[in-house]
Parts: C-alpha cells; sequence; structure tokens
C-alpha cells in the first residue's frame, strides 16, 4: 500500500514537472523580449536623462537632475506639456461621447443599412496617419480647403493650422478614432439583454434613461479598459498628427515632438529628461483614470 501511495506520488510529481517545464518554455521568450525590449531601454533614457552628451561626441557628463530643472523653466516644454493634455482631454471626452453615442443608436434604432453605417465609421480608422494628415491639410487650405468655402460665405478665411493648430489636430483625431471604439461598443451592447430594456419601457423609461441606467452600467468594463488605451495612445496618435501636418513653431508642439526635437538638435540628455517626465505623466494619468473610473462589475 505504501509503495503505491509513493510511485503515484512520483507520478504527480513527474507530471507537475513536465507541466512546469512547458510553462517556462511557453513564457520564457516572452519574458526575454519584453526585458530586451522594454525594460533595458526604460532604464536606458532614465540613465541618460542624468548626463548631458552632444549628438556626435560619445562623451558624457554626469549632470544630476540639471536637465530637470532647466526643463521645468523651459517655457517651450510648459506650452508643449499643455497642448498635449489639451489633446488628450478634449479628444477623449468628444471621441467616446459620440462613440457611445453613435453605438447606441445603431444598435438599439432600427436604421437601414447598420453595417454600411459601420464601415463607413469605421474606415478612418485603417487610414495611415500620412493619409489623415494629407486629407486634412486638404480640407484646412486657406484658398480652396473644405472648411475655408463654408466659411469664407461669412468671414475671411481661417488660417487653420497656423491660428488654431491644436484644434485642427484634435478634430483630425477625432475623426480618426470614433469608428473604431464605436465598432467596439456596439459589440458590447448587443450583448445587453433584450427583456431589461422591454422591463424599462414597461416603467415608462426613455431611450435617454435607459442608455444611462441601463447600457452605460453593464459595458462599463468594456469602456473603463478601452479609456485607459486611448488616452496612452492619444499621446502617440498626437505626437504623430502633429509632425505631420504642423511646424516647428513652439505653439505648435506637444511633449513628444518637444523630445524630438531636442534630441534631434544633439541635446540628447535634455531630450530624454523631456522623456521620463512624458513617461511618469503618462503612468500617473493611468493610474488615476483607473481609480477614478473604478466601480463594481455589473452583470447581467
Amino acid at each position: 500500500m505504501a509503495t503505491q501511495f509513493q510511485e503515484r506520488n512520483e507520478i504527480i510529481m513527474k507530471r507537475d514537472k513536465r507541466f512546469l517545464g512547458f510553462l517556462t518554455a511557453c513564457v520564457a521568450p516572452a519574458t526575454i523580449l519584453f526585458f530586451i525590449f522594454m525594460i533595458i531601454p526604460t532604464f536606458n533614457v532614465f540613465k541618460m536623462s542624468l548626463f548631458k552628451r552632444g549628438k556626435f561626441s560619445p562623451e558624457e557628463t554626469f549632470v544630476g537632475l540639471d536637465n530637470f530643472t532647466t526643463l521645468f523653466q523651459d517655457q517651450n516644454f510648459i506650452i508643449a506639456m499643455q497642448n498635449m493634455l489639451l489633446l488628450v482631454v478634449v479628444t477623449t471626452l468628444v471621441t467616446f461621447g459620440f462613440a457611445l453615442l453613435f453605438a447606441f443608436i445603431l444598435t438599439r434604432e432600427k436604421i437601414k443599412g447598420q453595417n454600411f453605417f459601420r464601415i463607413i465609421f469605421y474606415i478612418p480608422n485603417i487610414l495611415s496617419i500620412v493619409v489623415i494628415a494629407g486629407i486634412f491639410s486638404a480640407i484646412y487650405d486657406p484658398k480652396a480647403g473644405l472648411l475655408n468655402s463654408i466659411v469664407g460665405l461669412f468671414t475671411e478665411p481661417i488660417l487653420w493650422k497656423s491660428q488654431m493648430p491644436m484644434v485642427s489636430v484634435i478634430i483630425a483625431m477625432i475623426w480618426q478614432a470614433i469608428g473604431y471604439y464605436m465598432v467596439m461598443y456596439m459589440a458590447s451592447m448587443s450583448a445587453v439583454s433584450e427583456s431589461l430594456y422591454e422591463s424599462a419601457n414597461l416603467d415608462g423609461a426613455g431611450r435617454v434613461t435607459q442608455f444611462f441606467q441601463i447600457t452605460i452600467p453593464l459595458i462599463w468594463t468594456n469602456i473603463r479598459t478601452t479609456l485607459t488605451f486611448f488616452i496612452i495612445s492619444n499621446i502617440n496618435l498626437g505626437f504623430m498628427l502633429v509632425k505631420a501636418m504642423l511646424a516647428k513653431d513652439a505653439g505648435q508642439q506637444v511633449a513628444l515632438t518637444f523630445m524630438y526635437n531636442q534630441v534631434d538638435a544633439g541635446l540628447q540628455g535634455y531630450g530624454m529628461a523631456a522623456g521620463v517626465v512624458i513617461f511618469l505623466f503618462s503612468f500617473l494619468l493611468s493610474l488615476l483614470v483607473n481609480r477614478v473610473t473604478d466601480r463594481d462589475t455589473l452583470e447581467y
């Protein structure tokens, strides 16, 4: 009896060892790649921010926190951070508001050609940044642009990209993102039980009440997840559109373009200091969004 028990334990231990080896073999490559391409570069950015180094010189001079002290006194960097914050806040509020509204309408209302509208709204998301920048540069053209053709009927044409640079980028970012999140929320809303809406109709609840009392709470987990992802991706998207659409003037920069321009000018340590600040800002913003949007999950 004891021998059988011992043999069984040995079989279980061998099976556990094989499973552990298989699990290690699956996880190890991803862990190694994450360490090489994420952890090490991030550590190097923090390290380089403490040094002063020229663009073509291998020599480094340790300056401690001097780069950060200069950075927070640089008005161009402060303006760039303000522009980035403006882009993130406005695009997030407008994009999510319209995406949820359009998703609710196309899901709950009997509209002919729902799939057609879904495709039309989604098309901007598959376009490259260069194409989007080209489209909106044509729309913003001072002489032949679509917007100035309308505005010119009432007043003088507007130089959109020079007089209102951040507004120009915000409009392009919203246009590009609405369709993607609308389709995601349509999938979540389609999973909500129809009986909940039928009960709400019997109780006299209108569409607006149903939207805020039934739909939003039941898909809140999806909204919360996509919200964090969208905010972080917005920082990168804003950088690409600003580089593609606007000039290098101080008032037309966001934080990442400021960092890029500093490194391109040879101020690598100073640029990396800006990168550290942007990284910490993004990290803290993600934590704040997760904390603010945290609530009990509702099931249906």
